[in-house]
């Protein structure tokens, strides 16, 4: 017996998305308790030449969405990444999770052979089948910047630990 590309895809982003979105509340209450600054937090980097928080989650949503729109032969919605706050970055991801819970199953169905072509940054057109884009290109990108968001929130003093990462398994 196989496993359905959309058992292999909707569940996981949905768990991750609540995920994301349970470590971003944490952080709002980690912020009013200690009266910190949050644009600290959401402008925050590892590094000088990584993309700060807001930039992170913003481009979780977008693999998210981009994962389930181009499995499911559906649109994918643009949104304008105009997040700033952690609440905006909050409903960020809760559109982003209505979006993939909207797409009904039945429209996964052959996906894994489905062309998907991507142009991503200033890199030349990529062809994957569906399958090999689920798992070897666009799931990976989507767990790196959800990985990143929950290490800078970490590395900035958000009592986070792996059960905040893993907290969104009730919501798959």
């Amino acid at each position: 017996m196989s496993i359905s590309l959309y058992a292999s895809a909707v569940p996981v982003i949905k768990q991750m998305l609540g995920s994301l979105d349970h470590i971003l509340a944490k952080t709002e209450t980690h912020v009013a308790a200690t009266q910190s600054d949050p644009t600290a937090l959401t402008s925050a980097r590892l590094f000088a030449d990584m993309f700060p928080l807001t930039r992170q989650v913003q481009i979780a949503c977008d693999f998210a969405k981009a994962m389930a729109g181009r499995l499911s032969n559906s649109e994918v919605p643009r949104f304008d990444d105009s997040e700033q706050t952690l609440a905006e970055l909050r409903a960020l991801v809760a559109k982003t999770f209505d979006y993939v819970s909207s797409i009904e199953p039945s429209r996964f169905e052959g996906g894994e052979q489905r062309e998907i072509v991507i142009r991503p940054g200033t890199e030349h057109e990529r062809k994957f089948n569906g399958q090999t884009y689920l798992l070897s290109y666009a799931m990976p990108q989507f767990f790196f910047h959800i990985t990143t968001t929950y290490d800078i929130l970490r590395h900035n003093g958000v009592p986070l630990g792996k059960k905040d990462f893993l907290a969104g398994l009730a919501a798959a």
